[in-house]
């Protein structure tokens, strides 16, 4: 007997309202002293706003789960998944990859569901520790998996386009949790394969 794919939608409220957030845009450029009045210029605000509403609107998709008739019992790990958010106290991106792995348990995932769980979560204002422990808990307890480990490195342009400008810069957050976190041999193996010295 199949169980249905769960679906994963971004979560209910009011959708953008892309005339209000044009406006916003336009009164924020001229409050910092960039005139509107050229032509290259004159659609920035509505441009911003699209792209804005962009960066925050996940995709949903079906979460498609199956059978492990297998009994597969080793890591499964999809490495170097893109990751692209917005740091929510500037809202500048930061952009990097995400390794994502799992210890199966009675069901396997479908791949592409690993990418698709990253963007869910990074499509809002975002700090990376919350988004790595979001997308490790949220598979944890939808998966029901015998471990979890997820590793982020991602360049923020908070830290290399302002402030300290330290470009080249990279941070890198972890979440394991079950086995991964427990068991030493499991914890070196997830690091091995994610390049990451654990």
């Amino acid at each position: 007997m199949s169980t249905p794919a769960l679906r994963v939608v971004h979560e209910t409220g009011p959708g953008p309202d892309l005339e209000a957030a044009e406006a916003a845009a336009a009164n924020l450029l001229t409050a910092l002293g960039i005139s509107l009045d050229s032509e290259s210029l004159r659609g920035t605000p509505g441009r911003m706003a699209r792209a804005y509403a962009e960066l925050f609107t996940p995709r949903s998709f079906d979460l498609t789960t199956f059978p492990n008739d297998e009994g597969y019992d080793e890591l499964v790990l999809a490495r170097g998944i893109p990751v692209r958010s917005v740091c929510e106290h500037h809202l500048l991106p930061f952009v990097g990859v995400a390794h994502v792995g799992y210890l199966p348990g009675e069901r396997i995932l479908g791949l592409s569901k690993l990418a698709r769980i990253v963007e869910h979560f990074a499509c809002r204002p975002q700090v990376q520790e919350r988004l790595t422990k979001q997308v490790a808990d949220w598979l944890d307890e939808q998966l029901q998996p015998r471990g979890v480990g997820v590793v982020i490195e991602a360049e923020h342009s908070c830290m290399t386009l302002r402030g300290v400008q330290a470009v080249g810069s990279s941070t890198v957050t972890s979440t394991l949790l079950g086995t991964l976190r427990e068991d030493a041999r499991s914890r070196q193996e997830f690091f091995a394969l994610t390049g990451i010295n654990g």
